[in-house]
């Protein structure tokens, strides 16, 4: 198939999302065009570059951004906006994302922001990443499948639902209860994805607040998980980071496929 650009494929990745800009955390760092061939990886460094070279591909994707995109805390928004759905109030919401925001923005400040994609320059090699959109499409996922869990049911059954998602029962990380107990009651459920990263302690316990009983992360620090089951506000489940994201992401190199593309995957990408 010819006459395919990283334009076009982003889009692809937009559309499956419902989302109508690309996000802060996603970018075409060196633009291509005629694309047949694709490296698909979740995290992808200057090796896995000179890799591609060698297996003759013409794009390389990578699921998590590269240190350029030094304004990717934008993304951070994406988790007032989740909160706001839930009632939260806008203030609220900031202040439960101002560390997570300073946090990373301290650390891209450390960063070598001209290391991956300057490797890509050199070799010519077309790269890009797509975060957010395959994120999303992973959230709306996990949402649908744990929709039908009334109150009443226990914890237990939120863990079942979510192993109906392929990319989640087959990994060999385990959803597990971070914080409560299998026969708890679920209450509300929040699936909290695709807001560059989990929300840690601060935002699980705005949700907590403002009625969500359980809250679904795909990944949890370990100091956020003890302080959480001490403070004893409310539940939370970790479906895995891997397994959270090729939630999203697996679908996507499925329909890359589909429209014609042979796609490579690595660094967990089937």
């Amino acid at each position: 198939m010819s006459g395919i650009s990283t334009d076009d494929i982003m889009q692809w990745s937009l559309d499956l999302a419902g989302l109508t800009e690309v996000p802060a955390d996603s970018a075409i760092y060196v633009p291509g065009h005629d694309i047949r061939r694709v490296l698909f990886g979740i995290d992808v460094g200057t090796a896995d570059l000179l890799l591609a070279r060698q297996l003759g591909v013409d794009l390389v994707i990578a699921h998590h951004p590269a240190d350029a995109l030094q304004h990717f805390p934008r993304i951070f928004e994406r988790h007032v906006a989740l909160m706001r759905s839930e009632g939260i109030p806008e203030e609220e919401a900031r202040a439960a994302i101002q560390e997570l925001t300073e946090r990373w923005q301290d650390r891209l400040h450390s960063a070598n922001y001209d290391h991956v994609v300057s490797v890509a320059k050199l070799l010519r090699m077309p790269f890009m990443n797509i975060h957010n959109p395959l994120d999303e499409y992973g959230r709306q996922r996990m949402t649908a499948a744990v929709a039908g869990i009334a109150p009443h049911e226990p914890l237990s059954a939120v863990l079942a639902a979510l192993n109906t998602i392929d990319e989640i029962r087959t990994a060999p990380t385990a959803v597990e209860i971070a914080v409560g107990a299998p026969e708890s009651p679920a209450g509300r459920i929040k699936v909290v994805h695709g807001a560059g990263t989990n929300g840690g302690y601060p935002v699980a316990t705005a949700y907590f607040r403002h009625g969500i009983r359980t809250v679904i992360y795909i990944h949890l620090a370990t100091d956020a998980k003890w302080k959480l089951r001490q403070d004893a506000m409310g539940q939370v489940i970790v479906v895995g980071h891997l397994a959270g994201d090729l939630t999203g992401i697996q679908p996507f190199a499925n329909l890359l496929r589909e429209r014609g593309l042979e796609v490579t995957g690595f660094s967990g990408v089937q």
